[in-house]
């Protein structure tokens, strides 16, 4: 056929636009071409890059974390090597059939595992963490496209539950969470390693592409925790809280001329080594975080308040009625005396003659000492959460406020504050800083707070509290002198005092010729009739103070006379002992 001869076949094309479209292609395969030379001759960085973003890997090689002792050396976290099972979808192929069996491996269903693995996201995500190395090894014989194991560090807990509020835990990622995993995080962290890697397609390694920056190990911390004497705190509330049916309570130890935490315990608790019960509740570090009205704990400051300003002596006599009123307010002792000397009032807890002595100051007077003492601000201890509790201003003080206050009631205090202000008595006027972290006493400088006249003087008072006529006869310590305070407080429920439900404490001392150790104990909601920080909180206290002396090889200072009592007796009282 001759398509020339056709008409409807014929071109009739003007000469310039072949020309305009041949002159067009020619260009763009000029373009196309300068371009292909440019990048593949003179710019080879480009295409390169693009290469080594398919074949080569920077890793991330994890640090593996310092290790947490107490300060005998025993070990309370440390970090064990582990495997996790990683997946990148871009590589990922895996049919039915691995499926399955990858599902039997991790011990989960086909359907769960599937909608993990078909998870939208253009990096790499985590399938395990972590797998038991019977799992990484099956997984690895199984080689799937797009999974891969990688080495990681998971924390461990020798201690358990029983230092896990000092301790706290990491998460999943190895970041410190809660305790002193988190207040010394940077610390305990180390530094990340790098490798560099070119692999094939199937994701296997060929060979390094630079040197190996080695991972760096983090700082290891030694706590001024003494484990046993931790675990006898620990043991010991645990007991009280079961016996008096109590919600909960918390334990504080300190070395009292090193400001060291020796032991912290809480109720309720949690295990850091089973990360799948985390409940926020028992996980709370109730003595440094949760505040209370300290009650007749409080009473000592404002003895000291008024002996420090020369406005009595000990043994000054003051009238004590069963009843004093102070604006609306009737101030009522439940077992009254009509004269007691300032040291009766504290060894018998007279809430009338606290009452007086505060009344005898100004507002700012007492605000002072209270101030001076650590109460309204943070105590320093560098513990994640601490509370400076609640001190108001002395400007905004009412009549009714101010005699209140004097009794422990119109301000709050976490029990690590309340204790750590009781080393003014136990130092002869010298509150020292607070560490969880083992210190040399020579590093410490102390904060004077009263006169060592005046310290003595209240410590002899909080003497008295402990033998005959006192409010803490369950306090005491065979062969040893014991100095301190009882405390019992009705519970603030939806901005009302509750006439049943109480807050038990005692703060102590041991020995009282020259103390070493101070302990705080409070108990939360004591049920069962018996609610008295006397009778709660004291036996706590001595059955930790006794352990712990022996334990430090305390020489006793007291014939070993005092009587243990193991019975429920409500205690001769003047007020909220």
């Amino acid at each position: 056929m001759n398509y020339h001869s056709r008409r409807l076949l014929r071109l009739n094309l003007a000469p310039w636009r072949m020309a305009t479209v041949a002159g067009l292609l020619l260009a763009g395969l000029t373009v196309v071409g300068g371009r292909a030379f440019y990048l593949q001759g003179l710019n080879t960085d480009y295409l390169q890059g693009k290469g080594d973003a398919v074949a080569n890997r920077q890793l991330t090689l994890p640090a593996q974390r310092g290790q947490v002792a107490d300060r005998h050396g025993q070990l309370l976290a440390i970090s064990t090597p582990v495997e996790s099972l990683w997946a990148r979808p871009t590589e990922l192929r895996l049919d039915d059939a691995q499926r399955a069996q990858l599902a039997r491996v991790l011990g989960v269903s086909p359907q769960a595992l599937a909608k993990t693995l078909g998870r939208k996201t253009r990096g790499e995500f985590s399938v395990r963490r972590p797998v038991t190395p019977e799992q990484a090894v099956k997984i690895a014989a199984m080689g799937i496209p797009g999974l891969h194991l990688r080495r990681e560090f998971r924390r461990y807990y020798p201690a358990g539950e029983v230092a896990a509020h000092v301790v706290g835990f990491t998460n999943v990622d190895d970041l410190g969470q809660e305790g002193v995993e988190r207040a010394y995080q940077d610390w305990l962290a180390g530094r990340e390693g790098k490798r560099e890697i070119l692999r094939d397609r199937r994701g296997n390694t060929i060979r390094d592409l630079a040197p190996i920056k080695t991972a760096q190990m983090g700082g290891n911390l030694a706590l001024a925790l003494d484990l046993k004497i931790q675990y006898l705190a620990h043991r010991e509330l645990a007991a009280a809280i079961e016996a008096h049916k109590a919600k909960g309570g918390s334990v504080v130890v300190l070395d009292a001329k090193t400001g060291e935490i020796l032991a912290l315990a809480n109720q309720p608790i949690f295990n850091p080594n089973n990360r799948h019960d985390y409940a926020p509740g028992p996980m709370r570090n109730r003595a440094v975080i949760d505040t209370f009205e300290p009650g007749s704990t409080i009473k000592p400051f404002v003895a000291a308040a008024v002996l420090e300003r020369g406005l009595y002596d000990p043994d000054s006599v003051i009238d004590t009625p069963e009843t004093w009123r102070v604006g609306r307010k009737l101030v009522r002792d439940v077992h009254p005396h009509p004269q007691m000397t300032v040291s009766e009032i504290i060894q018998k807890s007279s809430n009338v003659g606290a009452v007086k002595l505060a009344m005898s100051l100004t507002p700012q007077q007492y605000w002072e000492v209270l101030h001076r003492a650590g109460f309204g601000e943070r105590p320093g201890s560098g513990f994640p959460g601490e509370t400076a509790g609640r001190l108001r201003d002395a400007a905004n003080w009412k009549p009714v406020e101010h005699a209140t206050m004097a009794y422990g009631y119109g301000l709050s205090v976490s029990l690590l504050q309340l204790t750590r202000a009781y080393m003014a008595f136990a130092n002869d006027g010298e509150v020292m800083p607070l560490s969880f972290l083992k210190r040399e006493p020579q590093e410490i400088v102390g904060v004077r707070v009263f006169s060592p006249t005046v310290a003595r003087e209240v410590r002899a008072m909080m003497e008295a509290v402990t033998q005959e006529g006192g409010t803490g006869l369950r306090t005491r310590v065979p062969g040893y002198r014991v100095a301190g305070k009882t405390g019992t407080a009705h519970k603030l429920v939806d901005g009302r005092y509750a006439p049943d439900r109480y807050l038990s404490s005692f703060v102590g001392m041991a020995p009282a010729s020259n103390p070493r150790l101070i302990i705080g104990v409070v108990i939360d909601e004591p049920s069962g009739g018996v609610y008295y920080g006397g009778s709660v909180a004291g036996p706590v206290f001595a059955q930790v103070m006794a352990a712990s002396l022996r334990q430090l090889a305390l020489p006793p200072d007291a014939p070993e006379t005092a009587t243990h009592l193991t019975h429920n007796v409500r205690p001769a009282r003047g007020g909220g002992a």
